[in-house]
């Protein structure tokens, strides 16, 4: 389970368990204090109703604060029943606290789904009719009722909607998680890009350029014309050259450089990440073997796990050498051995007689290793 799981079940069930605490006590209440069947079974249905349109409510507003979601009828109708209910428990010696909370948890969950220009004032209305009420029907203990009832109102609401704000924040956190992710992916992309057009554009335009005269040429001056063509051919072949290059220097950076741009593209994506023997020690030969390994060990975790760390480890031995990544965040029965990347892997590693070996480790994580040495 990621983080971002944990805290919405975490903010789910204090949700739930600020509903049940409301049951308890005034059912409670109910059985200590005789009220008679027909009005008992009457403030139980109020207590149903208020509880479920609560957890209702705040499970919509999970997703963030000011949805604007639900009907103002049924918002007016749910807060009238914990009305009722509160101003038919006061004065009568009741569990003042318990029967305080049902209009509070009414104004807490409409509080929470309200847009920011209208919340507070909404808010402000429902709390003073509410300890207005308190005070009217209070009897002796008026002053009690409308004291408990702003403190149960002031606490709910202002509980509801810190935990439902640091909801936000880890989802706002998440999306920027995703977004930075991306943005590294595409920057590399882009350095790519740039190199192939450095080194192509000018070989790609006099190309077009003699082709096109020579064309021209043709049936007029043959000789000229073939002069040309054969210049076009001499620079297609340099383009081809020069291509190969850039793409065999993108494969076969140095492992060193490669971890280095592992790390920073990682810890962009907020995944903490280490890095544990020496790059340098690896023989020149087997460098871009492993850069490649890195390279895709990297890309695996961005993009099929919910990683809080990666690890990166070197090993080198008599020539012989072992790198690993470990990382957690991988989801259950994910195994990664069906990608492309990984098989292109294992025949790189199999032309020097090495190997590439993956899968999950407990309990949520995932290995990929890399074995080779010089002259196996």
């Amino acid at each position: 389970m990621t983080p971002l799981n944990r805290l919405r079940h975490y903010t789910w069930w204090t949700v739930v368990a600020g509903g049940v605490v409301v049951c308890l006590g005034t059912v409670v209440d109910l059985f200590a204090n005789g009220r008679g069947v027909p009005r008992s079974v009457l403030l139980a249905a109020a207590v149903a109703v208020v509880t479920v349109q609560h957890v209702r409510y705040m499970r919509q507003a999970m997703v963030g604060l000011g949805r604007g979601d639900g009907s103002p009828w049924e918002h007016a109708a749910t807060f009238a029943v914990a009305l009722a209910a509160w101003a038919a428990t006061t004065g009568t010696g009741g569990f003042l606290p318990a029967w305080a909370m049902l209009p509070a948890l009414v104004i807490a969950h409409v509080g929470a789904i309200l847009p920011r220009r209208s919340r507070w004032p909404v808010v402000t209305v429902m709390a003073v009719l509410t300890v207005a009420v308190g005070g009217l029907t209070g009897g002796e203990d008026a002053r009690l009722a409308m004291i408990m009832s702003a403190l149960m109102i002031f606490v709910l609401v202002f509980a509801d909607l810190a935990q439902l704000w640091i909801w936000d924040m880890a989802v706002r956190q998440d999306e920027a998680r995703r977004t930075a992710e991306a943005l590294a992916v595409a920057e590399e992309r882009l350095r790519f890009a740039a190199d192939l057009h450095d080194i192509q554009g000018h070989h790609l335009q006099a190309i077009a350029l003699k082709g096109e005269l020579a064309q021209r040429l043709i049936g007029r001056d043959d000789e000229l014309a073939r002069r040309h063509a054969g210049e076009v051919a001499e620079l297609a072949r340099t383009a081809l050259k020069e291509t190969r290059e850039v793409v065999q220097g993108y494969r076969r950076a140095s492992l060193g450089t490669e971890i280095t741009n592992a790390v920073g593209v990682l810890r962009a994506a907020g995944i903490e990440t280490t890095v544990s023997g020496d790059a340098a020690g690896v023989p020149p030969p087997l460098q871009p073997l492993f850069g490649a390994l890195v390279r895709e060990g990297t890309t695996n975790v961005l993009r099929h796990s919910r990683a809080r760390r990666c690890d990166v480890l070197i090993d080198v031995v008599d020539g012989q050498v072992r790198v690993r990544l470990r990382n957690d965040g991988v989801p259950a029965g994910f195994e990664g051995e069906s990608g492309a990347g990984l098989a292109g892997l294992r025949e790189r590693f199999a032309t020097v007689g090495g190997r590439v070996e993956a899968g999950p480790t407990p309990p949520e994580g995932f290995e990929l290793v890399g074995k080779a040495g010089v002259g196996r």
